[in-house]
């Protein structure tokens, strides 16, 4: 019995009678929270390059996947050999240049002809019509704006791009100026779209690139609060002057190297 074969018993084991109570509670809508968190510690486990960590957050997720799966083999929906063949057979089907006659062999071509086939498998449908709405908004807007990029629905120029977001920061301040919180909303909206879209444009991921930023942060907010406690002050004591004075000096010191996530 192969290991994936042994995982696979053990959770029908568990979800059988006489199996763990807890196991046989949960349903697909119940196992969404942890199926979600898990694949944010895989995320976190790989940028904190922590090959253990990661070895086991992959494992957990993998039991989330065969839990769905044995959730829906007991409905009589489909079970993991399913799931196993259609991405199989969706694997071979979207890579022709691998397994078929194609020519494509640069990443873009192969991304276009990749989108080109689900469009074909997909008709009725529109292009953007299976963008999962629970995405993250950031992750969200990339994926949107990659999809539209393969169709040639995309800013050539990286000038084009960043002329973009000025103009989308031009209509922030008019509508902050008008206090119309309705257009508020929606030009920060746009504003933060078109800085999704700058990103991806010079190859970034914008979810990381924010994350990075967030980290920064906090790093350099725990600094403030240290040395806060160190001239006899608590968060709260201070004024702005004095804190952006500290601060000042904590990005002079180290302006661009900071830890590494902790997973």
């Amino acid at each position: 019995m192969t290991s994936f074969a042994k995982l696979c018993e053990i959770v029908a084991k568990l979800r059988a009678p006489g199996g763990c109570p807890w196991d046989r509670e949960q349903t697909h809508e119940s196992l969404l929270p942890a199926l979600i968190e898990e694949a944010y510690e895989v995320a976190g486990a790989v940028r904190g390059n922590d090959s253990a960590n990661f070895r086991e957050e992959l494992g957990d997720l993998l039991l989330l996947i065969v839990m769905h799966a044995e959730i829906a083999r007991e409905s009589g929906r489909f079970d993991i050999n399913g799931v196993l063949e259609d991405v199989t057979e969706k694997l071979i089907r979207r890579h022709p240049h691998v397994f078929g006659r194609s020519d494509a062999r640069d990443s873009g071509a192969v991304l276009k002809q990749w989108e080109s086939i689900k469009r074909a498998e997909k008709t009725g449908k529109h292009y953007l019509g299976d963008l999962p709405a629970a995405l993250p908004a950031l992750v969200r807007a990339q994926k949107a704006q990659s999809k539209v990029a393969r169709v040639n629905f995309d800013w050539t120029e990286l000038r084009d791009v960043s002329a973009k977001v000025e103009e989308e920061i031009q209509e922030l301040k008019q509508a902050v100026a008008e206090q119309d919180r309705k257009s508020i909303e929606d030009e920060v909206g746009d504003l933060l779209f078109a800085v999704v879209n700058l990103a991806r444009k010079c190859r970034l991921d914008a979810e990381s690139a924010l994350q990075a930023a967030i980290d920064k942060f906090v790093v350099r907010f725990n600094r403030l609060e240290d040395e806060l406690n160190a001239r006899g002050k608590k968060l709260g004591d201070a004024d702005l002057t004095e804190m952006d004075e500290i601060w000042n000096e904590i990005k002079k010191k180290d302006p661009a190297r900071m830890p590494k996530r902790e997973s």
